[in-house]
């Protein structure tokens, strides 16, 4: 028995949830698939999967194998990669946890990232928390606040806010804001991923500002918010990464830049402590990369303005 080929087999099917499709990713019979993990069983002489007709879960001992196992495919990937055998082209799958603001930015970049890397292939799974990144098969996540996983490594990317927005269309009907409370006045897109969304806290002269906030349209994804922002409903606060590219294509204009909106820290984390692998390395690279590129027009992009509006 190969014994690293038999664990990555292993690892895939906890990976995708079944045998039959990691025989199909494989391009090999499922009864290929099943005599490894057999192999793999009799060799330490445990059971790992228990197996029924409608769901798949790993024994005790099968999720003890799955975090050694990841462990000695780690530290045999770092072999290849620091002996030049995939040093310049990193291979196989990587799953990125991430918000749906997140999704928004990074999507239209990941071409870059395949060009770089033809052997790479990456599998992004979209939720505003997570919580054991092993647990939830995740190689690497982006995510606001502190990772609540203390067993993860974590690396601080930047530090974001949301920005208050809205289209040009809407703000050819109504005259801009140029305080925060103006903001009560006005139609505002209300963002419910959890409580106290409806009230905005801006930062002054003269102290912290606190708006509350109306308007017909609200919703708990970020991406139905930006639709309904770009249709010209009303003035939103956003996820400066959601609406970087928006911001820098003139498609909605940033508002009140004079008074910042609370900030939180964004952090890039990953479960493994010694050796990453080569692929999840260069995915965790590019994230930073891609979330410092992206910011830029959030800093420097398209402001109202009011003598350009005059």
């Amino acid at each position: 028995m190969d014994l690293i080929q038999a664990l990555g087999t292993f690892i895939r099917i906890t990976e995708a949830g079944s045998f039959s499709a990691v025989a199909r990713e494989s391009k090999t019979s499922h009864s290929a698939v099943s005599r490894l993990v057999d192999q793999l069983e009799a060799h330490f002489g445990v059971r790992l999967f228990h197996r029924t007709t409608r769901r798949l879960s790993l024994t005790d001992d099968g999720q003890d194998l799955l975090g050694r196992g990841r462990r000695l495919l780690d530290e045999a990937e770092d072999l290849e990669a620091a002996l030049g055998n995939h040093r310049d082209s990193p291979t196989g799958l990587v799953r990125v946890g991430l918000s749906a603001g997140g999704a928004l930015m990074l999507v239209p970049r990941m071409g870059v990232l395949f060009e770089r890397y033809p052997g790479l292939s990456v599998e992004l799974v979209i939720s505003d928390h997570f919580g054991d990144l092993v647990e939830e098969r995740l190689d690497v996540a982006l995510q606001a606040g502190q990772p609540s996983d203390t067993s993860s490594m974590t690396r601080l990317v930047r530090r974001f806010g949301r920005v208050p927005v809205a289209a040009p269309t809407y703000l050819e009907r109504h005259e801009a804001p140029t305080h925060p409370a103006d903001l009560a006045a006005h139609a505002c897109i209300i963002h419910e991923p959890g409580p106290h969304r409806a009230v905005g806290h801006f930062n002054g002269p003269d102290g912290p500002i606190e708006v509350t906030v109306s308007g017909a349209f609200r919703a708990n994804n970020v991406v139905a918010v930006r639709q309904a922002t770009l249709a010209g409903y009303g003035i939103a606060f956003l996820p400066e990464q959601s609406v970087a590219d928006d911001i820098g294509a003139g498609r909605l204009l940033r508002l009140l830049a004079d008074y910042p909106s609370e900030r939180y820290d964004a952090y890039v984390s990953y479960p493994s402590r010694r050796h990453l692998a080569p692929r999840t390395r260069v995915v965790i690279d590019f994230l930073v990369e891609q979330v410092k590129l992206a910011m830029a027009p959030t800093q420097a992009g398209h402001v109202w303005d009011e003598h350009e509006a005059a």
